[in-house]
């Protein structure tokens, strides 16, 4: 139950019983004088008691009966009115009230509006014969009944004969008739005739009021049989205003107007216009019983128990204004005005009233006065049941709440308005409100502080507003008749804008003609009217129901197919993307990662795959051909309710398209056309959107080896990262570490006591088998093989044709064994290596086999004897990592290579050998490898520093080596000695005599060769150190002169290297210098350049 801060209307006013219980029918309201002169008509109108209970005599009113009772006194000459009101304005009402005042006013019944009349008319009420011309009730071929002054009937025809019979009985049949006879006449009486008719009750000593009432009905339908009695009729009432203007107490009251609407066509129009003109030459300004002013009083009189009404409603009408105000600034600034305003129309909101008023009253099918009294009753009679609000106003029209139909007092309404015509056409008013209100309602029920059906009564209100047609409300006239119930104004707005949004009759010029507020927002239109066209948005829903949906799922496919953001990034990542596949075949089964776009097909909710998508899975080429690498696919699918989306969007583009093109080339406002051009656009922006929304469910093998179905959250990102980045997805982009391929790593990818796998089965393995990730680069796998072997964790073994193996263990593996599909990943305690890279052999690169300056071929054989365990340092722990087996050949071929490319130094008695091919027999047990000598400075073998190699500054270049072996202790190798002689000579330390052998020379021929100091250079002093550069502030540098060995080595780290410094600027500054006894010849430097062509451009020798 709602708690109210007012009283409902219905409980401050009591309604009458006869109008609750539904007892008092509508036809009261339609007062029939010839009824009340024949002494039948209901006792509302018939007894004067009953009349005048309910009778509020207005000012006019009032007026008239003064008038009338000046004239029949014989104080005036206002001899004829004429009333003016339009249909039910209460013309009726007021010829009755006179016919009950003049007749025998001196046994009226003493009431409150009685003593009101006779006040305001200070005389005594005239007593006359009162003579009634009621056209609507004469028939055009047999006339009507009619009493006589002494009660005698008789049945006549012609109006002139039933008035004269009236006042004089037959004696008036008699003077109007050529013969004297007591019969009618069928020709228009001559105005002598007229006038000794209308003397006779004068004679009497009686005045004469003569009551005329709907001339039009009588006068339309005579004239449509008979085109002569157009100037009959005119003839006789020119006649009848002309001989009561000279009888003294004369007074004709006549209404010319027919209570059927229908009858005012072309031909009643201009009768009326006619009869007009004759009774305006004798009469004075017309009457309007009843004023807009008039009608809460007029209203509260018929409706309310006159005890109710007497009493001060200004503490409820405040109540009433509280919320209003709220809405409105113009009547908070006046709440005086506001308030004496209300409480004379109370319980009546003023601006309801004044709509009638003032629209509805141009509406040819709507009676003013009577109308109103109809609507209402029908109105406050269901309302009363069930309305919460302080006033009456537009909501008292609505339904039940409970029920959807259209009230009876409505369907009133309606029914005036479908009468109305509008370019030759009629309107379907009710079904327009039912849809209207129908969503007004839904619209509600979103905003719970609006209680008081606020949303539907605004739509009400708009449809009042909205007559005549083309007529419509302000935003102010519309919240004036909302705000008594005091609604939240944030909220009605909404509601109010949600209006706009879905009405399909607001009209649209109106709907448009809004300012935007500070925050970008749309405010409320300035003005409210139902059009007399279906607006843009019915039809568009007109649209909407007649296209095809074939059409539509061929546009949503076209439209999926081309929104790039479904796939992007997907393909850079490493997947094969297949975009709307139409059959599982589409996708190869051959172990690589794939990531495919299904159509609606496929669509499905989370937790329920459909049987389309598990199809893609399950399947290759049918059924029976299960697909082997299930665990490297990855399905997007739209949800169910996306697809149902995407296709209401699309529906929704091409329902504006088809509006678009039905007005194309028609005269439309410009601003209709704008919102239609808006609406097209949007429609089409749209659907990208709502179709990359609509992929939000992920179809994918579990870790369970279970389809799953499972929902993302679709935002910015491309849809391949937002999946990739769901851990449900149990994608891995990056290379896994080749630690956690071994038997006792996570994946458990190794039988027990298995030593040996295929690569392929290795890398497979993650596309098949569901409890491993799904990687998304097959590459990188293999990758993590090649590093693994790198790194030693691994020997990769190439098994050739001939059956022969070929073995990589910390080395670079190319690209054709990589390929090879026999490739064997063996753990290195169980392998046994075909060949040994001899760069290994290179000092502290294998781990565990250098433990002092030097090492010998029993340290080679202990290492490599397939039981060895080094432990490796990873930094913050320490890994034995198992060395694998190499047969002595293996092991010692690798040591001559080591030798032969200066990576090892060997020493053996007097024998020294590096850079050189090592002779037959080497190495020995004996034999001690090192890492190379330090090389040898130019300074080191001048006299100063040598001089036990010198004699008189001469020497030979056998002296020398001899000389710097002893003082190094050991025998140097040939090649140190030769480029320490070499970088002498170029630097002009020393020359060679005229009696030395040539230059440069092997070992054999060093004591041939003769050099000396040069007499005219100066004893050589050391060459200062270049001076080191600046580091600048956050960089560190390495700085060292590297040999072609381990420049390989530094190629083989760079992978890890660019790991380790990811995210950091790394930079590599490289100096190649070349040189040799004599100039280095041309033909070297191209050879060189060519092949520095493929290193880096611009690295070239000059």
């Amino acid at each position: 139950m709602i708690k109210l801060n007012w009283k409902p209307w219905h409980e401050v006013v009591e309604l009458r019983d006869d109008l609750k219980s539904g007892e008092l029918s509508l036809s009261i309201f339609a007062a029939d004088l010839y009824d009340v002169i024949m002494g039948r008509a209901k006792p509302v109108y018939q007894d004067p008691s009953e009349f005048f209970a309910l009778t509020y005599p207005t000012f006019n009113l009032r007026e008239l009966s003064k008038d009338v009772a000046m004239r029949l006194a014989n104080r005036t000459d206002k001899a004829v009115r004429q009333l003016t009101l339009t249909y039910g304005g209460g013309k009726t009402h007021a010829l009755i009230l006179l016919y009950h005042l003049f007749r025998d006013g001196g046994t009226l019944p003493d009431l409150p509006s009685v003593r009101e009349i006779r006040n305001y008319i200070e005389i005594d009420l005239p007593k006359a014969r009162v003579a009634v011309l009621a056209f609507d009730k004469i028939d055009v071929e047999s006339g009507m009944d009619i009493v006589g002054p002494d009660g005698s009937q008789r049945r006549l025809k012609h109006p002139w004969s039933i008035l004269a019979y009236q006042i004089a009985g037959d004696e008036g049949l008699k003077i109007l008739h050529p013969d004297g006879k007591a019969e009618e006449r069928d020709s228009v009486p001559a105005e002598p005739l007229l006038e000794n008719v209308l003397r006779i009750p004068l004679a009497q000593g009686l005045p004469t009021l003569i009551l005329i009432d709907e001339v039009l009905m009588y006068a339309r339908e005579k004239v449509r049989l008979d085109r002569n009695w157009a100037d009959a009729l005119s003839n006789f009432f020119q006649c009848l205003t002309q001989v009561a203007t000279k009888i003294d107490g004369c007074a004709v009251v006549a209404s010319l107007l027919a209570s059927d609407p229908a009858k005012r066509d072309d031909l009643g129009k201009r009768l009326e216009a006619d009869f007009h003109t004759i009774f305006r030459r004798e009469q004075e300004e017309g009457v309007q019983p009843v004023t807009k002013e008039d009608v809460p009083e007029v209203l509260r009189r018929r409706f309310f128990k006159l005890q109710s009404i007497q009493k001060s409603f200004r503490e409820h009408v405040v109540a009433a204004l509280k919320g209003i105000a709220s809405l409105d600034e113009q009547t908070a600034r006046d709440m005086k005005g506001a308030e004496d305003r209300f409480a004379k129309s109370y319980p009546f909101h003023p601006d309801l009233t004044e709509v009638f008023y003032s629209k509805w009253t141009n509406l040819e099918g709507f009676q003013r006065t009577r109308g109103v009294l109809r609507t209402f009753s029908l109105a406050l009679r269901s309302a009363c049941k069930w309305d919460t609000s302080p006033l009456i106003s537009a909501g008292v029209f609505l339904g039940e709440p409970s029920t959807s139909t259209i009230s009876e007092a409505a369907a009133e309404l309606i029914g005036v308005a479908q009468s109305e015509e509008y370019e030759g056409k009629t309107h379907d008013w009710r079904a327009i409100l039912e849809s209207e209100i129908e969503k007004a309602r839904r619209i509600q029920q979103d905003f719970p502080s609006l209680k008081h059906r606020e949303c539907e009564t605004a739509v009400f209100a708009t449809f009042l507003h909205s007559q005549p047609l083309g007529q419509k409300a302000s935003t102010r006239d519309l919240l004036i008749l909302l705000g008594h119930t005091r609604p939240d104004k944030i909220e009605l707005e909404k509601a109010l804008r949600r209006w706009t949004e879905e009405s399909w009759w607001l009209d649209d010029e109106a709907i448009e003609d809004a300012d935007i507020g500070p925050n970008g927002e749309k405010l409320l239109p300035k003005s409210w009217k139902l059009g007399m066209r279906p607006n843009l948005k019915q039809m568009h829903h007109a649209e909407l129901q007649r296209i095809d949906d074939g059409l539509v799922e061929q546009r949503l496919e076209e439209e999926i197919r081309s929104l790039k953001k479904l796939i992007e990034g997907a393909s850079a990542s490493g997947a094969k993307v297949h975009m709307l596949p139409e059959r599982p075949r589409d996708i190869e089964d051959d172990g690589e990662f794939h990531f495919a776009i299904l159509g609606p097909k496929a669509a499905c909710q989370p937790g329920r795959p459909s049987e389309e998508a598990k199809r893609f899975i399950n399947e290759t080429t049918g059924p029976d051909r299960p697909r082997v690498y299930r665990n490297a696919i990855v399905l997007a699918v739209p949800s169910l309710d996306g697809v149902d989306a995407a296709k209401n969007a699309i529906k929704d583009y091409l329902a504006w398209s088809a509006v678009h093109s039905s007005l194309s080339g028609k005269n439309i406002d410009p601003i209709r056309r704008a919102t239609l051009q808006k609406h097209v656009e949007d429609s089409k922006k749209r659907i990208p959107a709502v179709i990359k929304q609509a992929y939000c469910v992920v179809v994918t093998v579990s870790e369970k080896n279970e389809i799953e179905a499972f929902r993302i959250s679709v935002g910015d990102d491309p849809l391949f990262t937002t999946i990739k980045a769901d851990p449900n997805s149990r994608i891995q982009e990056t290379a896994i570490t080749a630690e956690a391929l071994l038997p006792d790593g996570p994946y458990d990818l190794w039988r027990e006591s298995e030593t040996l796998r295929r690569a392929k089965d290795l890398v497979g393995a993650f596309a098949q088998f569901p409890r491993l990730p799904k990687m998304l680069n097959r590459k990188a796998i293999l990758d993590t093989l090649v590093n693994g072997c790198k790194n030693g964790t691994f020997v990769l073994v190439q098994v050739r044709p001939d059956q022969s193996r070929r073995t990589f263990w910390r080395e670079q593996i190319d690209e054709a064994a990589l390929d090879d599909p026999a490739l064997e990943v063996m753990l290195p305690e169980a392998a046994s290596l075909e060949s040994l890279n001899y760069s290994l052999l290179a000092p502290n690169v294998l781990p565990g086999l250098w433990t002092s300056d030097s090492i010998n071929l029993a340290d080679l054989r202990n290492y490599f004897s397939g039981s060895f365990v080094a432990n490796v340092d990873f930094g913050t722990y320490e890994e034995p990592v198992p060395i694998p087996k190499a047969e002595d050949d293996v092991i010692v071929n690798a040591v001559r290579e080591a030798i032969k490319n200066g990576v090892l130094w060997l020493t053996d008695g007097q024998a020294s050998l590096l850079n050189e091919d090592v002779p037959v027999g080497y190495p020995t047990e004996s034999s001690v490898l090192q890492a190379p000598p330090d090389p040898i400075s130019p300074l080191d073998i001048t006299p100063d520093r040598l001089p036990t190699a010198w004699r008189e500054n001469k020497s030979t270049a056998l002296n020398i080596a001899l000389a710097l072996s002893s003082v190094k202790g050991k025998t140097l190798p040939w090649c140190a000695v030769r480029r320490a002689i070499d970088d002498a000579l170029r630097m002009r330390m020393i020359e060679r005599a005229e009696e030395s052998g040539p230059w440069p020379c092997e070992l054999a021929d060093a004591a041939k060769v003769t050099l000396r100091i040069p007499s005219e250079v100066a004893p050589p002093v050391e060459p200062p150190a270049p001076p080191t550069p600046p580091v600048p502030s956050g960089m560190v540098v390495a700085e060292s002169n590297l040999r072609p060995d381990e420049i390989q080595n530094l190629a083989e780290v760079m992978g890890d290297m660019l790991k380790a410094t990811a995210g950091l600027e790394l930079k590599f500054k490289l100096r190649i210098e070349l040189s040799g006894d004599s100039e280095v010849p041309d033909e070297t430097i191209s050879k060189v350049n060519e092949v520095l062509k493929n290193v880096a451009d611009g690295l070239q020798l000059a």
